[in-house]
């Protein structure tokens, strides 16, 4: 999925001086952003205050929308470079292309996961023959200098490993949990899972003292170390934690997003992330009229142009729109 935001603001991200290195319990209120002509998406990251999350650096949460009347999502082709995209989905169904020629339906509860590397460009859209409901996550993950130029490539995998206690099932996205790994390939220390709680469940899920931590409602009402989470809102947890108390209010489905502080300070500006000022200026003038970033086959639609770089070097620190 993109930033669509023709007015884009950089922001600097990573570091560890916007880390918490104590539990704490921090509320995120998620920024409402017009995703094409009939997807409107909760952003909470970034967000104002708190940046990343390990190496998480972006998380859009949309829907449940009712699109049986409607085209769904249309997210034209766009660029990516130094990260991976996480398309998550409770219900409906994405079409994935790409400019590496993978053309895949992600399904409920199946990863599909990019890794742009140096350059890749991609367009995500609604089946023409789609379900009612579509409901998901997108998620971007920044990757470390030693594999930000990395060769592109695309995985999607239908089979994840599941974590089970009474009255949770933990679905593992990406990286490790309570010794289940995903089959996604991750670049840091990371975890991303899917939580299925039930209504009246209490269970304790055990965490890394060494990560930070932060859970994102996508249904529901639960209650996170006795914090009130509703739909479309994150609890930022901090760091030290060796386990998350967790209780069921009704049936809920929450997403734990965490990984080892990111250390080194980045740039993202649109669909990039980058370490300068010339990283991303170079990406736009490749984007505009060269061929680096590929071409998308198959998407009925024009690439969507990259929005114009404010004057100055890139370096916002503390600024996010």
């Amino acid at each position: 999925m993109s930033n669509l935001d023709r007015q884009a603001v950089p922001s600097i991200c990573g570091g560890r001086g916007f880390v918490v290195a104590e539990p704490v319990r921090e509320l995120l209120a998620p920024r409402h952003v017009r995703l094409g002509e009939s997807t409107e998406v909760r952003r909470l990251l970034p967000n104002l205050g708190r940046r990343m999350v390990g190496a998480w650096a972006f998380v859009d949460h949309y829907g449940p929308d009712d699109i049986a009347d409607e085209p769904g999502m249309q997210v034209p082709p766009h660029p990516h470079m130094g990260l991976q995209t996480v398309s998550w989905l409770h219900e409906g169904e994405v079409l994935h292309r790409d400019s590496l020629g993978s053309l895949q339906t992600v399904r409920p509860r199946e990863l599909g996961l990019m890794t742009s590397g140096r350059a890749i460009s991609h367009s995500e859209e609604s089946p023409r023959e789609h379900a009612r409901l579509l409901h998901g996550a997108q998620l971007w993950v920044a990757l470390p200098e030693a594999h930000r130029n990395v060769e592109p490539h695309f995985q999607h995998h239908a089979d994840l490993p599941v974590v089970t206690a009474p009255g949770l099932a933990a679905t593992v996205i990406l990286g490790e949990l309570d010794g289940a790994v995903s089959p996604g390939t991750a670049y840091t220390p990371i975890v991303g899972a899917d939580l299925a709680l039930s209504a009246g469940a209490e269970t304790r899920l055990p965490l890394d003292p060494d990560f930070e931590y932060a859970v994102l409602s996508m249904s529901g009402e639960a209650e996170v170390d006795g914090v009130p989470v509703l739909p479309g809102s994150m609890l930022y947890l901090g760091c030290g934690r060796t386990e998350l108390p967790l209780r069921g209010v009704s049936d809920a489905g929450l997403m734990l997003l965490g990984g080892e502080p990111f250390e080194e300070e980045l740039v993202m500006f649109w669909n990039w992330i980058g370490r300068s000022h010339e990283d991303i200026a170079q990406a736009r003038e490749d984007w505009m009229s060269g061929d680096r970033f590929g071409r998308v086959e198959g998407y009925d639609g024009a690439p969507i142009p990259a929005p114009e770089l404010p004057p100055g070097p890139l370096k916002s620190r503390g600024r996010v729109r």
